[in-house]
């Protein structure tokens, strides 16, 4: 394998991109493989993320099996898994990370523009066949839909593992409640390796250069080089331009594409995929389904041979089997965390069975049946809310889909945020989770909404998916009944026999009941919702959100959840 350490790449405005490429010894025209993004392409994935690798190396052995790992990076293909089968990797440091000077202004249209001119760039080279393909995870794969909406001419295919893709709806307001995760993984993990850091930032193990570049810039340098991102998002609190244009038009998204997502993925690394999988104009498109973390299958023997078929065929021209690969492929997942391998021919899948269970606020229950009486529970507004339950399953029963809610909601104040868990219970009552993308303890499924944000997009929502336009907030009457329409995010599950299904409708987010856990590069300890938590008082100030909350059921307010029950 031949290695070139920071290769420039200078794009339109002058500005001049650091690359390291590998790439086989053999003299020849290869398929690319390129990740644009800025966790700094010289630092080692087992310096910069420990935690995450310690457990993948421990959990998934034949993810760091057959390489020396010496080149691994956070999120970004192993080259020497992929150089010796006829492939080129290109890293690029994003625009002021790592060795590329400038200003971090994440998936901004000028961030998106220069990815877009480094593929260009890898499909002219005298190493390229003129492919590139684009596969990695999440900022990886986030930034693939916005590059595949400006169809650059050597784009081929793309790999989009774990990514979101609304800016608003996927990753910066749930619902329309602002998550602070943006704002602590900025500084965990792109200004802790911006360029200028110079002689204080890593070392690039295998070069000995500085991972951050050679300037020793000071802080309030490096400041001025980045934009604030948690104030950006908060002087958005629409879905506006500022958004838009952080997200793709589906409409251009024509490249053949393979969208993965993680089941556990509720707070980042779910709702894109699938939604990224319906709405892109791509006439070749698979989505890929599964659980574990965030990062394992993506290196583990899994990803990597189903990604090899998917780029063997698109960018090499390989019969790899692709031909006859279903639309769908789905990890089924069981209650003890494992998973049966099956696929489908559409998603939704088209058997699905929508079932409605309907809210008794009388005996705090779940049923087929709508209540026989009205009836109404209130709660605190910013507290641990009500929960609904089923009897005992009579048979085993699987749920693969997307969720929904209808509630009949009042308020003693002008909004209210509704938190909604569905979990699951075994028959001794304890309550059923599992390792998602990055928390250990993630419930079956989530959802949310600012009740002021409750109108609809008539034209793409469904009954078992609603899409809200977040353009229009209509602030509640006090003590008036208004009807949410709520969208509760895909899962699977084949719940056995005896066990309880449960909606919780919380005034916060959910919380395990288990201890807390930790991973080097968050912020916050993880308690259930991972990083993906909303708790800016700014967002949510207790004299707007901190009211009295009913909640009505039977009569003519048939409050319900609706699942995808699977024959």
């Amino acid at each position: 394998m031949l290695v070139e350490w920071d290769v420039p790449i200078e794009v339109d405005d002058g500005t001049v991109l650091r690359a390291d490429v590998f790439r086989p010894e053999a003299e020849g025209r290869y398929p690319v493989i390129l990740t644009y993004g800025p966790y700094a392409k010289g630092l080692s994935f087992q310096e910069g993320y420990p935690s995450a690798w310690e457990k993948m190396a421990r959990d998934h052995p034949d993810a760091v099996g057959g390489s020396t790992n010496r080149y691994q990076n956070w999120e970004v293909v192993d080259p020497e898994k992929w150089v010796p089968d006829g492939y080129v990797c290109v890293r690029v440091d994003s625009r002021g990370a790592g060795r590329s000077p400038g200003v971090i202004d994440i998936f901004s249209p000028r961030e998106v523009q220069d990815h877009v001119l480094c593929v260009e760039w890898a499909g002219e080279q005298e190493w390229s066949n003129g492919k590139v393909g684009l596969c990695g995870i999440s900022y990886f794969a986030i930034n693939q839909w916005l590059v595949a909406s400006r169809r650059p001419a050597h784009l081929a295919a793309v790999c989009v593992w774990e990514g979101a893709a609304d800016w608003y709806r996927d990753s910066t307001y749930h619902g329309g409640i602002r998550t602070t995760f943006w704002d602590h993984w900025y500084g965990m993990q792109v200004s802790s390796v911006q360029h200028g850091l110079g002689d204080a930032g890593p070392r690039n193990p295998n070069t000995g250069v500085n991972v951050c570049g050679d300037e020793n810039l000071s802080e309030e340098a490096r400041a001025s080089n980045r934009v604030d991102l948690g104030a950006s998002i908060r002087e958005h609190p629409l879905d506006d331009g500022y958004h838009r244009d952080r997200s793709p038009d589906w409409d251009k998204v024509t490249v053949p594409v393979l969208s993965a997502g993680n089941w556990g993925g509720q707070g980042l690394h779910l709702r894109g995929n699938t939604h990224g999988y319906l709405r892109a104009a791509s006439r070749e498109k698979w989505l890929e389904m599964h659980g574990d973390t965030h990062w394992s299958l993506f290196y583990a023997d899994y990803g990597v041979s189903l990604q090899k078929r998917f780029f063997g065929h698109f960018l090499k021209n390989e019969d790899t089997g692709w031909k006859e690969q279903p639309p769908v492929q789905l990890q089924i997942r069981h209650v003890d965390s494992t998973f049966t391998l099956r696929h489908e021919e559409a998603w939704p899948i088209p058997r699905t069975r929508w079932t409605s269970l309907y809210l008794d606020a009388a005996h705090g229950s779940l049923t087929p049946e709508p209540p026989a009486t009205p009836g109404s529970v209130g709660y605190d507004g910013m507290g641990d809310g009500v929960i609904f339950e089923t009897p005992p399953l009579p048979a085993d029963t699987e749920f693969t889909g997307p969720l929904s809610a209808k509630l009949f909601v009042e308020s003693s104040t002008a909004d209210a945020d509704l938190f909604l868990v569905v979990r699951v219970f075994s028959p001794d009552g304890t309550e059923v989770t599992f390792q998602g993308a990055l928390d250990p303890n993630t419930p079956v499924a989530q959802g949310w909404l600012r009740a002021s944000h409750r109108k609809l997009d008539d034209e793409l929502s469904r009954p078992y998916q609603p899409y809200h336009t977040h353009d229009d907030p209509s602030p509640l009457v006090p003590g008036s009944v208004y009807e949410l329409d709520i969208e509760i995010l895909p899962t699977c599950l084949v719940v056995p026999e005896g066990y309880r299904i449960a909606l919780a409708v919380r005034g916060r987010d959910y919380v395990h009941d288990g201890p807390a856990t930790r991973l080097s590069n968050l912020k916050n300890q993880m308690t259930g919702c991972g990083p993906f938590v909303h708790d800016d008082p700014r967002d949510r100030p207790a004299e707007v959100f901190g009211g009295r909350i009913t909640l009505h059921t039977g009569g003519d307010r048939l409050s319900r959840l609706l699942l995808p029950e699977i024959p």
